[in-house]
């Protein structure tokens, strides 16, 4: 007798689940739209990591840019000390030869 209890409840169990399975029809289509949404949500991820990843080496390559434009003004400025260096030291030695030539005068005059 109780096997025809189990038998009884697990035909009854199979008539359940067969009938709802008519039901699934409604999921069905919203686990389709879910899949789809999922699709475009990793399309639009994959699309918006690119994006950032050429942003990335678009600042890096500025970066660069920078870096090189810092050095050359750096060296611009060492240029620029030297050629500061030199005029004076050239001015220096005109002024001492044109002291020169006035002391010479000078003497040529008081003579």
């Amino acid at each position: 007798m109780d096997k025809t209890i189990v038998v009884k409840l697990a035909a009854a169990a199979a008539v359940f689940a067969l009938a709802g399975c008519t039901d699934l029809k409604p999921l069905q289509s919203d686990i389709d739209s879910l899949k789809q949404q999922v699709a475009k949500l990793q399309t639009d991820v994959a699309a918006a990591k690119a994006s950032a990843d050429n942003a990335a080496s678009a600042a890096q390559a500025a970066q660069n840019s920078a870096n090189q434009a810092a050095q050359a003004a750096s060296a611009a400025q060492s240029t620029a000390n030297q050629a500061l260096s030199a005029a004076q030291a050239a001015q220096s030695s005109i002024d001492a030869t044109n002291e020169k030539i006035n002391r010479m005068f000078k003497k040529s005059v008081s003579k």
